[in-house]
């Protein structure tokens, strides 16, 4: 086949334009260097996916501390790394009332997510990094992706989604763990992925001054945990919180920790730590799902609960989360702070139907509950006021996981002077996670952009200015939200939000039934 000169000339310069433009999206760490890619969706956005934040936590690196990827890599500066496909997600778990899917994922995970605007609005703009949930077992750094989000900031937004280890990957936390490791592993995780947002996000144009963190269900209950982390520092990675139905999962008491351990052990046919991390991924992974799925039906944890999670280790955790914000041992930030009208739907049996039954199921979540307890419990949660014993059991479960922790945390935030907001969302589903959709998408899975637009204004407006009225970029009229405890007629505001209006109203969490929950030592503990 012959080219004309004319013709070779053509396809160089393509070539060239070509390599231009993608040059464009190189962006330089100093210890590497990154391509992006231009989204294909939204043209005004660059992907950046897949970028190691920390050392492949395998073999020895198992239960350790996160190891910065800067001092921990084999990776050459001058050589660009490709940045435009995503990478694999950790290790997930399934729950024992959750058996629908086969265990998947890699233990090389520590990665992170970067979208950023292809015409920032000015020189570093503000940051939102988003801790994705999965009761500390699933989900990966896609769950909830932020194109809309940079795409109403007007070019003003940096968005940083993060993976963390998970499972017994990540939550391992035995007294010899405690010893040779490091508990709570994944919560380090994400303060590793907070770092190194401090250390680079200024070469892909973000301020790292003004880093907000956010994160629903388990994520909301990883932004907790990191306002609660050493007992909460003066000076976080970050200035604000976001925390999305936070799901205040029980803390197992070292007997759980040792069990969970042993379980493993015996799986592997292992009798130390050391043996442990010298097993293969797939040992590992099947020694995991067989505790989860045996420990389930022995009731080492309840229906809706998850069997790996944060623990109090007297360091990285040091009490519960209750007990921490009672004391006001948590770093102070402004905070907003939500959830959704049916919080216990999706956790709770659909087959129960007595109190005998609700008592003794219940029994798996509150273990060390005495009668006492269940006596008061049912005075505050009568069965007439509930059309079934599925619904009476869904509430209880709602308001003790989600529901009353967003009124502690409003409550701690706004006491010690700092600016909180909390919305109810009643659209939707209306089920746990229901405002999701609006704010992360796709669009076709919008159905009221009205709603979509103002939740996307409100969360850009404390993004950027640390209050979520200051932000109109949709045009999109909408209500004042007044401050958690703003002066005023009304005790503990909130906004309300269904498809017929927006508006103010009283907490409806600030209760009778949240005050007993928070006066109990029902979390499971030693």
């Amino acid at each position: 086949m012959r080219f004309s000169s004319l013709g070779l000339l053509a396809a160089f310069s393509a070539l060239v334009a070509c390599q231009n433009a993608s040059s464009n999206y190189i962006v330089d760490l100093g210890y590497a260097k990154y391509r992006g890619s231009l989204n294909d969706t939204y043209t005004n956005i660059v992907n950046y996916y897949g970028i190691r934040y920390a050392a492949p936590p395998v073999g020895d690196l198992r239960w350790q501390p996160p190891m910065d990827i800067e001092s921990h890599s084999n990776l050459t500066p001058t050589r660009v790394q490709d940045a435009t496909t995503r990478g694999p997600t950790c290790v997930q778990g399934i729950p024992y009332w959750r058996q629908t899917t086969t265990p998947s994922g890699s233990e090389d995970c520590l990665l992170l997510d970067v979208l950023v605007p292809k015409k920032p609005a000015s020189d570093y703009v503000p940051v939102l990094v988003q801790i994705h949930g999965g009761g500390y077992d699933q989900g990966n750094s896609q769950s909830n992706p932020g194109y809309m989000m940079v795409n109403q900031s007007n070019d003003n937004l940096i968005y940083v989604s993060i993976q963390y280890r998970l499972a017994v990957f990540g939550f391992m936390s035995s007294a010899e763990v405690r010893e040779n490791g490091a508990a709570n592993a994944g919560l380090l995780d994400q303060r590793a992925a907070l770092g190194w947002v401090q250390r680079n996000i200024r070469a892909f144009g973000g301020d790292p001054s003004k880093v907000t963190i956010i994160g629903g269900s388990a994520g909301g209950g990883s932004v907790m945990d990191q306002l609660i982390l050493y007992g909460g520092v003066p000076n976080p990675p970050f200035r604000a919180a976001i925390a999305e139905y936070p799901w205040w999962q029980s803390y197992k008491n070292n007997t759980i920790l040792e069990a969970q351990y042993r379980q493993m052990l015996s799986a592997t046919k292992c009798d130390n730590l050391a043996c442990l991390r010298s097993q293969s991924t797939q040992s590992l992974i099947d020694a995991m799902q067989t505790s989860l799925v045996s420990t389930g039906w022995e009731s080492y944890y309840g229906w809706g609960d998850f069997y790996y999670g944060p623990a109090i280790d007297g360091e990285v955790i040091r009490d519960l989360p209750s007990n921490e914000f009672k004391r006001g041992h948590f770093s102070k930030v402004p905070l907003i702070v939500n959830r959704d009208a049916y919080e216990g739907y999706n956790y709770s049996p659909m087959n129960i139907s007595t109190q005998s039954n609700l008592t003794r199921e219940l029994n798996t979540i509150f273990p060390y509950a005495k009668p006492s307890f269940f006596k008061r419990l049912y005075q505050l949660y009568p069965a007439n006021e509930f059309n079934g014993t599925f619904w009476r059991r869904a509430q209880i479960y709602g308001d003790y996981i989600i529901d009353c922790p967003t009124y502690y945390m409003a409550t701690a935030m706004s006491d010690w002077g700092m600016p909180t907001w909390k919305f109810l969302f009643n659209a939707g589903s209306q089920l746990h996670g229901a405002d999701g959709p609006f704010l992360w998408g796709p669009p076709e899975s919008i159905n009221n952009f009205t709603i979509s637009n103002i939740l996307k204004d409100w969360y850009l407006g404390f993004v950027q200015n640390l209050d979520p009225n200051s932000v109109s970029n949709s045009g999109t009229q909408k209500p004042f939200w007044p401050q958690y405890q703003s002066e005023g007629t009304m005790d503990f505001p909130i906004m309300d939000i269904n498809y017929t209006m927006m508006g103010v109203t009283p907490d409806f969490d600030a209760n009778a039934r949240c005050d007993f929950f928070h006066g109990q030592s029902y979390v499971v503990r030693n």
